[in-house]
């Protein structure tokens, strides 16, 4: 039995942000401040290089060992399915327009930084309750994951605390658009 590299997109994801995440714990600690947070409202340059490299890259870094487990938990579990479903390219192109859509939210909308791959998570669990939707339908579990998750973030973004429930929420509402437009087509 041999070792499979099963899911290149996801894969060599956790594997930079594991690398980022060490990097700037043990080596450099300004690095994912610098090079993987969007910076929030009023902060954004747009004659910064790093600040649009930043809108991609925010889904890289994380603020600490256990938001990056917790994030990549769900990442590894959903991402090597959903890549299967809708192959390599096709999940890298939605997980770079979900970190755009977050990240430009971010600077529009809040002062704070941004960081993290949740945006990139709840765009997967709303993608996975598309898979093998029937033409013509809805899936049921879309419409509960739906309400259970987003609404969820919804009620939960009236708290005010250092969770970006709008990346969330952004996330999902990416997720969901990408359910729609690649869906597989089962007859």
């Amino acid at each position: 039995m041999k070792i499979r590299y099963n899911a290149p997109v996801i894969l060599t994801y956790a594997l930079i942000s594991v690398l980022i995440m060490a990097l700037t714990k043990y080596f450099l600690p300004s690095l994912s401040e610098n090079w993987f947070a969007v910076p929030g409202r009023g902060n954004f340059s747009i004659t910064s290089f790093r600040n649009w490299v930043n809108l991609f890259t925010h889904v890289i870094g994380h603020t600490s060992w256990e938001h990056l487990i917790g994030n990549f938990s769900f990442i590894l579990l959903l991402g090597p399915l959903l890549e299967e479903n809708y192959k390599s390219l096709t999940m890298l192109f939605i997980i770079v327009i979900t970190a755009l859509t977050t990240g430009i939210i971010n600077v529009l909308f809040f002062p704070t930084l941004l960081m993290g791959a949740s945006g990139v998570v709840f765009m997967m669990i709303l993608l996975a309750s598309f898979t093998n939707i029937t033409r013509g339908e809805i899936p049921m579990t879309f419409i509960l994951v739906l309400v259970l998750y987003l609404g969820g973030q919804i009620i939960m973004s009236i708290n005010t605390n250092n969770i970006s429930y709008t990346a969330h929420i952004a996330g999902g509402f990416c997720g969901s658009v990408f359910g729609f437009i690649f869906r597989t087509k089962r007859r």
